[in-house]
Formats: structure tokens, sequence, C-alpha cells
């Protein structure tokens, strides 16, 4: 399991910085998109679903490397963010906050959206809020991923 704790742990680190590159493509898209040039309102949208997506990926190395479970069926992916928030006895603490669940699932379902809506049918709003909340989201999940990061190691050692 220590080698685990390891690869996961680096996984982690490796991944921060480029969740952070995509929400700062984010907010470059979505300025560009309110100056008038609806284009990269496209480009905000789906950089959204990458910083979601690219958290979801360190969740499901998670789910399988430490907690050896992956849940399965239509509710997958909530069921793998509502995992991450709680912890798994004699493995591993919450690997997020309550507080950063409930903002991470707003990501979630809105990554649904973009998966299954034509670009026509974004709501500039709606991407608008989600993009503003990304500096915010974005320190919890590196301070809290970053923690837990620390806490594999620390176990590992």
């Amino acid at each position: 399991m220590t080698g685990s704790y390891r690869t996961v742990s680096g996984r982690v680190r490796q991944e921060l910085p480029a969740l952070a590159r995509v929400a700062h493509r984010a907010e470059s898209s979505l300025a560009d998109a309110l100056r008038g040039d609806d284009r990269y309102l496209d480009a905000a949208a789906l950089n959204l679903h990458a910083f979601y997506s690219g958290i979801e990926r360190l969740f499901e190395l998670v789910a399988r490397r430490i907690d050896d479970t992956m849940p399965i069926g239509a509710n997958w992916h909530a069921e793998l963010l509502a995992q991450m928030a709680a912890p798994v006895t004699g493995v591993r603490s919450p690997v997020i906050s309550a507080a950063l669940l409930a903002q991470l699932d707003r990501y979630r379902g809105f990554r649904h959206v973009v998966r299954n809506a034509y670009t026509y049918s974004l709501d500039i709003d709606q991407v608008a809020l989600l993009v503003r909340q990304l500096p915010a989201t974005l320190r919890l999940i590196e301070a809290e991923l970053g923690a837990f990061a620390d806490a594999l190691d620390a176990t590992a050692n």
C-alpha cells in the first residue's frame, strides 16, 4: 500500500499546476466572451469541463489505488465525489471537505451540461458564475489536495 500512497501523492502534486492552468484559460476565455466574442464562451465552458475532469481523474485514482473501490452505475460521478468527502476507516481521512464537495458538485453538474448540450445553448451567466468562483475553488483544491498528498507521504514514511 505504501507504493500506492506515494504514487497517488505524486500524481496529485503533478496535476495541481495543470488544474491552475486550465482555470486560468477559463478566466481568459470568459473575459474575451464578455467583450462580445461568443466563440470564447465555448472555450470557457470547455475549460470548465477540463477543470472538473482533471479533478475527477485524481479522485478515480484515489478510489482505485487507496480505497480499493470505485462506484459503478448511472450515478457513479456523484457517488465518487461523495466518496472523496467521506473517511475510509483504517485507510484514509476525507480527501475533501463538505464545503469543497458542494463547490465541486456544481462543476460536475456543469460538465454534464457541456457533454450533453450544443454550445449554442450555453448560458453565459452560468458559465460566468462558475468561472468567477474558480479562484476560490482552486485555492481550496490546492490546500485540501495538497494536505491529502502530505498525509499520504507521511503514512508511506
